[in-house]
């Protein structure tokens, strides 16, 4: 049964006036509404108003996942840098990577992305070829190190992603995957009531030969 809350009971302070640096209207709008706060430059707390919707989006994402057979996980925010360097990317990241040392002097990071780790995960854990095709996805805080955090969650250090990898014995297998999820972020955009169109992109550091995203379309961008 759900707990009904009374409007004067609920934690959902708003604004008068929009905040100085909130400059589009989706970061104004969650701000004055009450939906999240400001914790410092690109970090926000999501208040109740703001996780209820969280917890409704992540709702779709994972019946969309589900659906075309991907199964759910949660890898660490705190990764080894270790298996960063084994795959050259500790350096080519870039600054926006998150470094630092325990109290060992080991180095770490946290997670922009989970390739390294979730690769180390299977390749120590599948034993035959008739364990694949699996994808694997997780829906967790990430963390980059952005030069300018910008336009409210649309451009900030700390954010909510669900990221999913695949493992396949042959191209054509692959390709289905690649497929399956296409449709299935079509899907999820239709029905979270998005206008979107999906955009070719650079794959960046994450690599790639074939990278699309799929863009709401905003008149901020």
């Amino acid at each position: 049964m759900t707990a009904i809350i009374r409007m004067s009971e609920l934690y959902a302070p708003t604004l008068k006036e929009t905040p100085s640096d909130a400059a589009i209207p989706s970061h104004q709008l969650l701000l004055r509404a009450g939906f999240m706060r400001k914790s410092a430059t690109g970090l926000y707390s999501y208040l109740p108003l703001g996780w209820r919707v969280i917890h409704k989006i992540e709702k779709i994402c994972r019946e969309e996942m589900d659906g075309i057979g991907s199964q759910e996980i949660m890898l660490p925010i705190l990764q080894p840098a270790e298996l960063w360097h084994e795959s050259g990317r500790w350096d080519d990241y870039g600054p926006e990577l998150m470094r630092m040392e325990d109290r060992h002097g080991v180095g770490m990071c946290l997670g922009p992305t989970h390739e390294e780790i979730i690769t180390d995960l299977v390749r120590n854990e599948l034993k035959s070829y008739k364990q694949l095709p699996l994808t694997l996805y997780q829906i967790q805080a990430k963390f980059r190190d952005e030069r300018r955090p910008r336009f409210g969650l649309m451009r900030s250090r700390e954010f909510i992603m669900k990221d999913a990898y695949s493992f396949h014995t042959d191209a054509e297998s692959l390709h289905k995957t690649y497929q399956d999820m296409y449709d299935a972020y079509g899907r999820y955009c239709e029905r979270v009531g998005l206008e979107y169109r999906p955009v070719a992109a650079d794959s960046g550091q994450i690599g790639g030969s074939v990278t699309v995203e799929f863009h709401a379309l905003a008149e901020s961008g």
